[in-house]
């Protein structure tokens, strides 16, 4: 049982720390501008790696709704 109850909590702290890594829009977004810009986005190698195709009008930003594409 005491097995069972430390692999329990290492598959929670591994799902937690996979969500925390997600990131969101607003966190994203430091200045609050309502885009994310290529500095912001930099934080997050996935999202940067994406960042071209994601951004579908072009602007050099992201709009909420091109992020929710991600």
């Amino acid at each position: 049982m005491k097995h069972l109850n430390k692999a329990l909590a290492l598959i929670a702290l591994a799902s937690s720390s996979a969500a925390f890594a997600a990131s969101d829009f607003d966190s994203l977004d430091t200045d609050a501008s309502g885009t994310i810009s290529p500095s912001e986005a930099a934080v997050d190698t996935d999202l940067m790696a994406e960042f071209i195709e994601l951004d579908t009008d072009g602007s050099g930003e992201l709009s909420k709704e091109e992020f929710a594409n991600y």
